[in-house]
């Protein structure tokens, strides 16, 4: 009687368990694959910002009550321009990496007398891509500049640092995305921005 009564227990056992496994679930369908960033996007949401941010922490301002400088100050401040410096240093990887787009067909000039369209901005990357790797490592060495002024705690050094920024980012601009812009091309020159 108690090997029958441990078999049903052990029977029972088994067939609720049965029961109890469900099969797994379906996998869930992959998601659309998106269109990776383009270097617009990345100019966008990570460049402009981070470069806006290290342009406004060293600045002289004139107005009526004369010439104001201003600089970071605090630990905290030093450290935040430290971090949009890095960005700007790692902003060139991502730009550069092998098949990026230079951005999507539907991102349209506003003013295409001047600014190149995206497929005319990919033909000049596809053309000569060296030319745009070293124009991105431009960036990378200007920030890194600046990353030594902030460690040096120098204002002047990353005021500096931040003009080779600006140089940086104005050459390439002026070779892919507005090469007709004659207001900027003069300006250029006059700032000693070469190619």
């Amino acid at each position: 009687m108690r090997i029958c009564h441990w078999v049903l227990i052990a029977s029972l056992l088994v067939i609720g368990t049965a029961c109890s496994t469900k099969a797994p679930p379906p996998p869930p369908q992959a998601p659309a694959l998106l269109m990776p960033a383009t270097i617009k996007d990345i100019m966008d949401s990570m460049v402009e910002p981070s470069g806006d941010f290290v342009f406004e922490s060293v600045q002289e301002i004139s107005d009526e009550h004369g010439i104001t400088e201003k600089a970071p100050k605090t630990n905290a401040e030093w450290e935040g321009v430290r971090h949009h410096l890095f960005v700007l240093m790692e902003a060139p990887n991502l730009m550069t990496m092998q098949d990026r787009k230079a951005a999507r067909p539907e991102d349209r000039s506003r003013n295409p007398q001047v600014e190149n369209e995206p497929e005319e901005v990919q033909r000049l990357l596809d053309a000569d891509r060296p030319s745009f790797i070293r124009r991105a490592r431009r960036l990378q060495d200007a920030a890194a500049l600046g990353l030594k002024a902030v460690d040096a705690r120098d204002k002047d050094a990353l005021f500096h640092a931040i003009d080779g920024i600006d140089k940086a980012c104005e050459n390439c601009h002026l070779h892919y995305w507005y090469p007709n812009d004659k207001r900027a091309r003069e300006a250029a020159k006059e700032d000693g921005i070469t190619d």
